[in-house]
């Protein structure tokens, strides 16, 4: 039985492989993007979606604000299924991630976001309910704000490792095998 896009009817298989689809990964750190350090948050993403079975170069990083919105757009355009953005998603006035994504998004998919800062907050971090991170589809593709800090996104990836194949086949309407109950 096919499962319509309002939901699933019952559990996933989450152990299957993306298969190759495309995949990108964009840090939103004007820091890193001026070469003041190195960015440690979007190799993490790299390895987790290549482990996952996406094709994923190395992530691409940026400066906060407009230029994540066209760097998710380009890779939506691009073909890509899934972009997952770290940085840019706190209380800072620099920290604009979550206005640029809104902004290109089609449709939010806001229980993606929400379950990433409730498994960082059932973890002990309270500060994991500060993240603006949201998360949404533009086209084809999956679009997901990770917060900037390492623990962040183990956190993040962690909840994601569960579901983001299927949402990325979800996304164009692809049938998704589920898992007997």
């Amino acid at each position: 039985m096919s499962v319509g896009s309002g939901g699933t009817s019952g559990p996933v298989d989450t152990s299957r492989s993306a298969d190759g689809m495309r995949a990108e990964v964009v840090v939103a750190s004007n820091r890193a993007a001026a070469g003041v350090y190195e960015d440690t948050t979007g190799p993490l993403i790299v390895e987790a979606l290549r482990d996952l079975g996406f094709t994923v170069d190395g992530p691409l990083v940026v400066a906060d604000g407009e230029p994540v919105g066209r760097a998710i757009r380009a890779a939506a355009d691009g073909g890509a299924r899934v972009v997952l953005t770290t940085g840019g998603t706190g209380l800072t006035p620099t920290d604009r991630t979550p206005e640029v994504t809104r902004a290109v998004l089609d449709r939010e998919v806001p229980g993606i976001a929400e379950a990433i800062r409730a498994h960082g907050v059932a973890k002990g971090v309270p500060t994991a309910m500060l993240s603006r991170g949201i998360a949404g589809v533009v086209g084809d593709c999956l679009v997901v704000n990770l917060p900037g800090s390492r623990g962040g996104v183990k956190d993040g990836l962690d909840v994601l490792r569960e579901v983001l194949v299927h949402a990325a086949e979800q996304v164009v309407g692809s049938d998704h095998r589920r898992t007997e109950a």
